[in-house]
C-alpha cells in the first residue's frame, strides 16, 4: 500500500511538472491543435511527393542598439557578396537556386540596402517583401504606411506587381514581433484590430508570420495554410479559420501559411522534455539533417493535395552571430541534405520557391491544379522586375 501511495505521489508531481511546464512555454495556447493535427490519418497519394521549401527572413540591417550607418552596410554587404556564392552552388529539381524571401521593415528603409537586395533578387538569389514593426498605431496610419512603403519599393527596387482589378500593389508579410492584428495580450507592439481588414485592402495575398512559439503571440491553429476572417473589434482574429483546400475558394480577409511546429524528441531539455521546434534557424540552432526530416513530416499541404508539402522556415539573417550558418557551411549542408534526400526524382521531388510562389502554389492546389507545382510559381501573383544595383546611384 506505501509503495502505491508513492507511486501515485510521483505520478502527480511529474503531472504537475509537465502543466507546468506546458503553461509556461505557453503550449497549451497550440498542442490540441497540433495533437488534432499529428494523430489524424494521413492521406495517400500516388507518385512523388513535391517538396515546397521557402526560406523567409525578418531582415533587419538596423537591428540592435547603436547600430552606425558601416555596420548597416557591413550586414547587407555580407549577403550581397556572400549568398550568391554559397545559393549559387544549389538548385532545385527545376534548376532554382535557394531563395532567399526579403521581409524588409519599412521603419528601416535606407536607398543603398534595398538596391543591393533588389540586385541579388534580379539575378534570381530571392524576393523582397514586406516587414513592418510598430506599436500604438490606428487603422489610418497603417494604411498609409503600408501603401506607402510598397510603391517605394516598386519604384525604387522594382518589388511587386499590382493587380489588374484594384490596382494595388500585391505583397506578401511578416509581423514584427509576431503580434499581427493587435495578437499580444497586453496590446503591446501593434494597436490595430482590423489588421486583417487592412492588409488586405492594401493588397496583402498572404501571411508569414508564424509559427512564433514559445510566444504567448502563438495562434491556436498550426502546421497549416487556411485563410482567417478579421473581427474588426477583437485581437488575434487569424487565431482559427478556414483551411484552405482543393476545389475551396478564398474565404475571410486573408491567407496564413505556417511554419513546421513540433515537438523535438531527440533534444531534450534536462533529458527530459523535448525541444520546441519551431523552424527558427540560426547559429544556436543550426539546419540539422533530424531538424530538416520534421519540418517535412509536419506535413502542411493544401488539403486534398497532400503531394504538395510547405516547408517555410524562418530566420533573422542580419545578425552577425547567425551569419556564419546562414551565409556559410551549415546553409550549405542543409541544401545537400534536401538535395540528396528530397530530391530523388522517384520518392521526392525538390522545389526551391519563394514567400510569392509559394502563395501561387498553394492557390494553384485550391483551383484543383496537379502535377509538378513548378508550372504554379506565377499562377496568381506575377514575378516582379527587379532593378539591378548601379554603385554609382
Amino acid at each position: 500500500m506505501t509503495i502505491i501511495l508513492a507511486l501515485v505521489v510521483v505520478l502527480l508531481l511529474s503531472l504537475a511538472a509537465v502543466a507546468l511546464i506546458i503553461r509556461k512555454k505557453q503550449m497549451h495556447l497550440w498542442l490540441p491543435h497540433y495533437l488534432q493535427r499529428k494523430f489524424s490519418p494521413r492521406a495517400k497519394h500516388q507518385g512523388p511527393t513535391h517538396i515546397l521549401f521557402c526560406f523567409v527572413d525578418h531582415y533587419e540591417p538596423q537591428w540592435g542598439k547603436n547600430i552606425s550607418l558601416e555596420q548597416e552596410r557591413a550586414r547587407v554587404d555580407r549577403w550581397f557578396n556572400d549568398y550568391p556564392q554559397v545559393a549559387g552552388k544549389h538548385q532545385d529539381a527545376d534548376g532554382c537556386f535557394p531563395k532567399h524571401s526579403f521581409f524588409y521593415p519599412e521603419e528601416e528603409y535606407r536607398y543603398e540596402h534595398l538596391a543591393k537586395i533588389a540586385d541579388l533578387c534580379a539575378r534570381g538569389f530571392g524576393e523582397i517583401e514586406v516587414h513592418l514593426h510598430h506599436e500604438d498605431d490606428t487603422s489610418d496610419n497603417l494604411r498609409k504606411t503600408l501603401e506607402g512603403f510598397t510603391e517605394l519599393l516598386h519604384e525604387k527596387h522594382g518589388a511587386f506587381v499590382r493587380d489588374e482589378q484594384s490596382g494595388k500593389l500585391q505583397y506578401a508579410f511578416i509581423h514584427g514581433n509576431w503580434t499581427l492584428d493587435n495578437s499580444h495580450p497586453e496590446g503591446k507592439l501593434c494597436g490595430v484590430n482590423d489588421e486583417l481588414i487592412v492588409l488586405k485592402e492594401t493588397g496583402c495575398f498572404v501571411d508569414y508570420t508564424f509559427p512564433s512559439a514559445p510566444s504567448i503571440t502563438q495562434p491556436a491553429t498550426v502546421n497549416s495554410i487556411y485563410y482567417a476572417k478579421d473581427d474588426p473589434d477583437a485581437p488575434k482574429s487569424h487565431n482559427r479559420g478556414q483551411m484552405v483546400k482543393v476545389g475551396g475558394q478564398a474565404w475571410g480577409d486573408l491567407m496564413l501559411i505556417n511554419g513546421p511546429l513540433d515537438l523535438n524528441w531527440k533534444v531534450r531539455k534536462k533529458g527530459i522534455f523535448p525541444q520546441i521546434e519551431n523552424a527558427d534557424v540560426r547559429s544556436s540552432m543550426p539546419p540539422s539533417e533530424s531538424r530538416i526530416d520534421l519540418w517535412v513530416k509536419a506535413n502542411i499541404h493544401v488539403q486534398g493535395r497532400p503531394e504538395w508539402r510547405f516547408i517555410k522556415v524562418h530566420t533573422h539573417g542580419t545578425q552577425e552571430a547567425d551569419m556564419p550558418t546562414l551565409l556559410g557551411q551549415p546553409f550549405e549542408q542543409m541544401c545537400d541534405y534536401l538535395e540528396s534526400k528530397y530530391n530523388d526524382g522517384e520518392n521526392y521531388v525538390l522545389h526551391y520557391v519563394s514567400a510569392r510562389e509559394m502563395y501561387n502554389i498553394a492557390k494553384a492546389a485550391e483551383a484543383g491544379e496537379s502535377g509538378n507545382p513548378n508550372q504554379y510559381r506565377d499562377y496568381i501573383v506575377g514575378s516582379p522586375r527587379y532593378k539591378r544595383y548601379e554603385p554609382n546611384e
